[in-house]
């Protein structure tokens, strides 16, 4: 359909739009009056990774379009975590670490949005607030009542565990109930009428739709994106290194940067509409490059990406070290570094300290293979014993593009 609101153009257009409960009311709502809108977030780590990234994109481009963001964290629901798409249920987590989470988590939002006290400025609350509260015997009376287990278990997140004959807690199973609260009491908090996700949150996202309708006959809606995936079909986050971290603390600058400029060819266009805000005729120019010029265009999105989420000084210090260190074949400022003393350290333990292989036995093979350089000579030998004077530098190369500095103490 055409959309009348700004806001839905805007995410159709930049490839935002999966599923919608209900296209027409939405759009009209959106085209007349300021629409809040929420997606929750649970502190299960220190940092949201680069899954996480649509959904905050999503709450800027809602903001971008004149609408007010709210950011919800899991402080409650974080308590028993989402089994959505899950094969087992995930480790339970003390109240003190959430609250260390979510204090950790918060830092990154605030480059993304614009929070404050005006009709479209940036909310964040914590579900605590009200789930910490609630009484179980009322709770089950006035809100378990509008739940059908019939329709709880046909919901392709919890089928799944169940035709695998994969454990499904009860705790677990009341997750979907919580969050289909959290919609309720945010609409009756903050007026909020929009709760967005991804695609795994689909039926989440209708209970809290359908809670708010017979509860309060509250008119709210529901919108997810698709799912993510590289041009290969593998899921996009997934990576050998492991999470690809939004805080600077969990991952170096140079290899978030890094992680944008190795985007496959067939995803540059696709990544530019979902993680920049390059004007659109800008990205179908950068997009249309075609052989070794497509690069140009990678080194725009990572510019780009990490500028938003890193800052402007981290994007522009991860691109000089980027040139220094493929261009120049020297070592750039952001590179990963070690410092050893002057017992110095093996090569294939230098391979694991650095995090580019997992264990001895991956250093070896990728040293076997010819893939590891020491100031790009390739090197044969695991127990190279490699020994630095106070200052003094080298540096470790696997494959074509995990770069690091061995430096002496």
């Amino acid at each position: 359909m055409t959309y009348n609101s700004t806001l839905l153009r805007l995410l159709e257009e930049r490839g935002y739009i999966h599923q919608l409960t209900d296209a027409e009311g939405l759009d009209a709502m959106a085209a007349k009056q300021v629409v809040p809108g929420y997606i929750g977030f649970d502190p299960t780590a220190p940092s949201l990774h680069v899954g996480h990234l649509v959904s905050i994109m999503m709450l800027r481009q809602l903001q971008r379009a004149g609408h007010k963001p709210i950011v919800v964290m899991g402080g409650g629901t974080g308590k028993i975590g989402d089994p959505s798409f899950k094969d087992e249920a995930r480790k339970l987590l003390t109240e003190d670490l959430i609250k260390e989470n979510v204090a950790s988590i918060r830092r990154v939002f605030e480059r993304f949005l614009t929070f404050g006290d005006g009709p479209s400025d940036a909310i964040m609350v914590d579900n605590a607030e009200w789930l910490d509260k609630l009484e179980y015997i009322p709770f089950l009376r006035d809100i378990g009542q509008h739940f059908s287990i019939n329709r709880m278990l046909s919901f392709d997140s919890v089928k799944l565990r169940l035709d695998r004959e994969q454990s499904l807690s009860f705790l677990e199973f009341n997750y979907m109930i919580l969050q289909a609260y959290d919609f309720l009491e945010l609409s009756r908090r903050a007026g909020c009428r929009l709760q967005m996700g991804g695609s795994d949150q689909w039926g989440n996202i209708v209970n809290g739709v359908e809670l708010a309708r017979r509860v309060d006959g509250t008119q709210v809606f529901g919108l997810t994106t698709p799912l993510l995936t590289n041009a290969d079909g593998t899921k996009m986050g997934k990576t050998v290194g492991g999470a690809v971290w939004l805080n600077e603390d969990q991952l170096p600058h140079f290899d978030y940067w890094q992680f944008w400029r190795n985007t496959d060819d067939r995803d540059v266009g696709k990544r530019l509409r979902l993680f920049t805000d390059l004007p659109l005729d800008e990205i179908e120019r950068l997009e249309a490059l075609q052989g070794n010029e497509i690069n140009a265009a990678k080194v725009v999105l990572a510019n780009e990406a990490t500028r938003l989420c890193r800052g402007e000084e981290a994007s522009k210090s991860a691109e000089a070290t980027a040139q220094a260190t493929f261009a120049g074949g020297g070592m750039g400022g952001d590179l990963p570094t070690i410092e050893v003393n002057a017992e110095g350290i093996r090569l294939g333990a230098a391979c694991t300290a650095l995090g580019f292989v997992a264990s001895n036995g991956e250093a070896k093979r990728k040293i076997a293979e010819g893939a590891v350089r020491l100031d790009d000579v390739a090197m044969d030998d695991p127990a190279l014993l490699i020994v630095l004077a106070a200052g003094e530098t080298r540096k470790l190369s696997v494959g074509k593009k995990k770069h690091g500095v061995i430096k002496g103490i």
